[in-house]
């Protein structure tokens, strides 16, 4: 991981290059940010399958006209960002499948195109994206490692919402590492980001989806993983009932898993009744969705109820989640 921020922070800009191949303009990199937006979106709605290999051959596509094709140093920065986003998006995708060493390549691949496109606010939603994998995968220190090397670059990260995002993975990793204090500071430094945010029209369109709602979701999931189950209650409710809400019809795979977190809090409770009737809507909830992190969050859900076995209703809901 640090040869790798390292590799990003040093690579080569992007150059305009002459002489080659046809000459492409900025109408080829826009229609690379309009497909890679229908991507993302798609992601949300069905999950990584099928998202993944779109995403790759995006991937390809666009690399062959920057080894191929001659363009000018504006349209150049525009196509690494567009690798980029699409390797960033791949590697999102594999880790969603599970294929966390393929995601992992994505992310080195992503960093790197990033630093051609000179674009360190890009550059921060990939190591973003890929700390989230780092804490999830029982490496905190590591995810915090990744988050500080895009910090490094904070004076010239142009959206509040990235940093917002950055604050909030950083809260995550610190709640897993079992470190309250630090955990809730960085939960106060997303919301402070936010603060600044204009509309999601005059961010980045890769930020659609970072709002109250999404850092009340974080702030739930890190209570909960410092216990702490009723300020995750209090957390999840926030995440729907804010002005600015979580959009559960957008984003169908982020509420199913955010329900099974909301079942375990109130199982943490002894709130038998309440876990049951959510894990049920979590089970609706994941038809259609392609996810391996989605089915993670089911099983551990599983795994909170085995210890209430006794009970008749939670024999048959693990008899039904089975």
């Amino acid at each position: 991981m640090a040869a790798a921020v390292a590799q990003w922070i040093t690579a080569e800009p992007a150059l305009a290059v002459t002489g080659r191949g046809r000459r492409v303009g900025g109408e080829a990199a826009a229609l690379f940010e309009v497909r890679l937006d229908a991507l993302r979106h798609l992601d949300d709605t069905v999950g990584a399958g099928q998202v993944y290999d779109a995403a790759a051959l995006e991937l390809r596509l666009v690399t062959d006209l920057l080894k191929h094709a001659s363009y000018s140093e504006a349209t150049g920065r525009r196509l690494f960002a567009a690798a980029a986003e699409a390797s960033r998006l791949a590697g999102w995708c594999a880790y969603d499948h599970g294929r966390t060493a393929a995601a992992e390549r994505h992310f080195i691949t992503s960093l790197r195109a990033c630093a051609c496109a000179e674009d360190p606010t890009l550059g921060a939603v990939t190591l973003a994206f890929w700390a989230n994998l780092r804490y999830n995968a029982d490496d905190p220190q590591g995810a915090l490692h990744l988050i500080e090397g895009a910090l490094a670059h904070r004076r010239r990260i142009s959206s509040p919402r990235v940093m917002a995002m950055l604050h909030a993975r950083a809260a995550r990793a610190q709640s897993k590492a079992g470190e309250p204090t630090a955990a809730w500071h960085q939960v106060d430094a997303a919301f402070d980001a936010y603060s600044r945010a204009d509309s999601p029209e005059a961010d980045l369109p890769s930020m659609y989806w970072i709002n109250h709602g999404e850092l009340h979701q974080v702030a739930a999931s890190s209570a909960l993983s410092l216990g702490e189950p009723r300020r995750a209650l209090e957390n999840f409710d926030a995440a729907l009932t804010h002005a600015d809400p979580y959009d559960t019809e957008r984003e169908t795979r982020g509420a199913a898993i955010y329900q099974a977190r909301k079942a375990e809090a109130h199982l943490a409770l002894g709130d038998i009744d309440a876990a049951l009737d959510i894990g049920h809507q979590v089970i609706t909830a994941m038809g259609g969705i392609d996810s391996a992190r989605a089915t993670d969050a089911l099983e551990e859900l599983r795994g909170q109820f085995a210890g209430h076995q006794h009970i008749p209703a939670v024999r048959a809901f693990l008899d039904y989640a089975a």
